[in-house]
């Protein structure tokens, strides 16, 4: 009987170290597939993926009405994620903040992903995962008509004063030339382009698509897109957080069936009248010395 015992307990044993080993076996194997990647499976157990968007970019995130509410929320970036949203079967809420707390946001779990014609650049990539681009665009400038604020090139830059958010790449971009920049927080477009108008600020240096609308939305100031510099040609995509790659698979998923069905450049000509979706055409100068 001692013996027995003792070859029952070593059975035992063994059944529960290969059963270990089985399930170990099993966890990594999913972790390889992504299925473990926590985020995602956040998602899917609260039915919600929460976006961070600014409510303040005419043409991608923006209220279409008085009334501040998710209802009067649209714009390209805006319509986007509901489409993503719609197909990973998930609800969608935003969350509406400045650009400069959307990063950390992500990093402290308070949104899940953000969405506000961000740029994936090199440098943010090392924190954070990016989706499949879905605009394709370039930088050009918000000058006053009269003399185009005294801009012939980039390097005129030198000694203005440039309205941009603190951590954007278009405020660095005016900075690695010269210029000083007034940040306004999650102001909106009218802020910043009054200020050029008025002679406060000398200058905006933005997306290419965005600066179209803002101007476009304003006719009575003497601004206008600067005719003759093109500049920084950039793609934008979904913020999602750093090694969540099942969730950024998931919205890559999305955004590809988008793209091959013909919604995202539906949805960019509805916004922005050109499909913003595609890469543009014609020369853009590139920008050396950028630690982007």
């Amino acid at each position: 009987m001692k013996y027995i015992k003792i070859s029952l307990i070593l059975i035992a044993s063994i059944v529960f170290i290969t059963a270990c080993s089985n399930s170990s076996g099993d966890s990594n194997s999913e972790g390889e597939n992504g299925e473990t990647d926590k985020r995602w499976q956040e998602v899917k157990e609260k039915g919600e993926l929460v976006v961070g968007t600014s409510g303040t970019l005419i043409a991608a995130s923006y209220y279409d009405g008085e009334e501040e509410s998710e209802e009067q929320l649209t714009g390209y970036d805006v319509e986007v994620m509901r489409e993503v949203a719609k197909r990973l079967d998930v609800d969608i809420s935003f969350e509406i903040m400045g650009i400069d707390s959307m990063l950390p946001a992500i990093k402290s779990g308070r949104i899940d992903v953000a969405a506000n014609d961000i740029e994936a650049t090199d440098k943010r990539k090392e924190s954070f995962n990016f989706s499949e681009p879905y605009k394709y665009s370039y930088s050009t400038m918000v000058v006053r008509k009269e003399d185009n604020s005294g801009i012939k090139s980039l390097e005129d830059l030198k000694g203005k004063i440039a309205g941009g958010g603190a951590t954007t790449i278009y405020s660095q971009i005016a900075e690695h030339f010269g210029a000083e920049v007034k940040t306004y927080g999650n102001a909106p477009n009218e802020a910043y382009l009054r200020d050029v108008h008025n002679g406060r600020s000398d200058v905006i240096v933005n997306d290419y698509y965005l600066s179209k609308f803002g101007v476009a939305g304003f006719p009575e100031f003497d601004i206008h897109l600067h005719p003759d510099l093109k500049f920084h040609p950039t793609e934008q995509a979904v913020v999602i957080p750093k090694d969540a790659d099942m969730l950024t698979e998931k919205i890559n998923d999305a955004l590809a069936a988008m793209r091959k069905n013909g919604t995202l450049s539906e949805l960019a000509k509805k916004f922005y009248q050109e499909d913003a979706s595609q890469k543009p055409e014609g020369d853009i100068q590139e920008i050396e010395g950028l630690d982007l």
